[in-house]
């Protein structure tokens, strides 16, 4: 469960949401993570021994690493395909060559290497991605600490949201979700959730922006500058932001490379389950994929 900073919620409430399991995130105005309650997970103490010792192994972390990062990229270069198919404003050519990059993480010979790989798809990604916003809402280049415009910070919130949801997964399976791969670990962020986020940006965090905006659900109303150059959503436009994100993370869709049907928060849930069987079969780790 998800709480802002401005909702009041009792100790009863939270003890019963914490017996059945389901932990609650806190999120400041700005939208950042402040932190989260959850239920112990003492029991799960061998697979976080077992999480910390994989961690330290780096053909573990790149394996992983580059399994997520040709994930994005796959992801980026069909969200493209997706709304191009609706409003024609790339080339065939521009789209491919950002899943050309799919191709080089796989052949990355270091997590270095790999950044930077995903820093080039990312560059040309956003420079394709920005064309499907309304011109009332234009889109330069991501910034997030402040956000420097309404399209960043409706990614920055959702970006934190995915993030507490993905962090609040990997303790449900019992892993450290401050220990990652990808994300160099250090105190004070979730390294792990920011890994396993990596192919859920563009399919939840992209891909909303773009419709919040050309929807016209999200206007210039919702908006409000606290600090000079610094733009975040006001309360109206996190309430409907928010009401989006849930009507998209539980509606069910068929994902073909599982071969059923699911919904994104199941896939948060697997993500998590995913990296934890990893730990002893690294090779069975498959990150989400858009159709």
């Amino acid at each position: 469960m998800l709480l802002g900073e401005q909702v009041q919620i009792t100790t009863q409430a939270v003890c019963a949401l914490l017996r059945r399991g389901i932990p609650l995130g806190y999120f400041g105005w700005k939208g950042d993570f402040l932190g989260a309650a959850e239920s112990p997970v003492s029991r799960h103490s061998g697979t976080r021994l077992q999480q910390f010792e994989r961690t330290r192994e780096g053909d573990f972390c790149l394996g992983i690493s580059r399994r997520l990062i040709m994930a994005k990229i796959a992801n980026q270069r069909r969200l493209l395909q997706r709304l191009n198919n609706t409003r024609e404003r790339a080339t065939a050519g521009e789209i491919a060559a950002v899943g050309e990059r799919e191709s080089a993480a796989e052949r990355a010979a270091s997590t270095g290497e790999l950044r930077g790989i995903e820093g080039v798809a990312a560059a040309r990604y956003f420079s394709l991605w920005s064309r499907f916003l309304p011109e009332a809402f234009p889109f330069e280049r991501r910034s997030s600490r402040p956000p420097r415009n309404a399209v960043n910070a409706c990614i920055s919130y959702l970006a934190a949201i995915v993030h507490a949801e993905l962090a609040s997964a990997l303790h449900q399976q019992g892993l450290d979700a401050g220990v990652g791969c990808l994300h160099a670990t250090s105190d004070g962020r979730w390294a792990l959730a920011l890994d396993l986020m990596e192919p859920f940006r563009p399919t939840v965090v992209e891909a909303l922006t773009v419709r919040l905006f050309n929807l016209g659900i999200l206007a210039a109303g919702d908006f409000e500058t606290r600090e000079p150059g610094a733009v975040y959503l006001a309360a109206g436009g996190k309430r409907k932001l928010l009401h989006q994100y849930e009507s998209r993370v539980q509606r069910e869709f068929f994902a073909e490379y599982l071969g059923h049907r699911t919904t994104v928060r199941k896939q948060y849930a697997a993500a998590a389950a995913a990296f934890g069987h990893a730990l002893a079969e690294p090779d069975r780790f498959r990150p989400f994929r858009l159709n």
